[in-house]
């Protein structure tokens, strides 16, 4: 099921599916960091205000505000 980033919660596995609406500058930086298509994480902390959310993918812990994220589209497991 194809969802946005956002609208997950702690504890919810994912696969990253597409960042096609993350803006230019966010989506390489997000590639960068190992956020590719088809790549798994965990979710694994959100803030109180739910503001970052804290992944583990590949092996480390990613930091990511709202505003980062906007657009990125990933599948439930």
């Amino acid at each position: 099921m194809n969802i946005p980033f956002n609208q997950l919660q702690v504890g919810d596995k994912a696969l990253v599916s597409d960042l096609k609406n993350v803006p230019e500058t966010y989506r390489i930086r997000l590639m960068s960091l190992g956020l590719t298509p088809g790549t798994p994480f965990l979710v694994q902390h959100r803030a109180p205000l739910g503001d970052p959310m804290a992944i583990l993918v590949r092996g480390f812990r990613l930091s990511l505000r709202s505003h980062e994220a906007a657009g990125l589209m990933v599948d439930k497991l």
